[in-house]
């Protein structure tokens, strides 16, 4: 294997939506980082069969409906 070419593999903890924390390993940020979710397996429709709403951190879904807001579909 060639050396210097590869990112950083290092541990992290992330913290999901409920608060609970695992480490693992990741090239993401560096070493001791928190990588904090805003949607995961316990908080997405597609896993919890459509019960949860997902949050809109960044405004994105409140453009998305005034830009589309006169679309007719049918």
């Amino acid at each position: 294997m060639k050396k210097d070419i590869h990112p950083e593999y290092h541990e992290i903890t992330v913290v999901m939506t409920d608060g609970t924390e695992f480490t693992t390993r990741s090239t993401w940020g560096k070493a001791g980082d928190r990588m904090k979710l805003d949607i995961d397996p316990l908080s997405h429709p597609a896993w919890t069969g459509g019960h949860h709403r997902l949050m809109d951190t960044g405004g994105q879904v409140a453009r998305f409906q005034k830009r589309f807001q006169n679309l007719k579909m049918g």
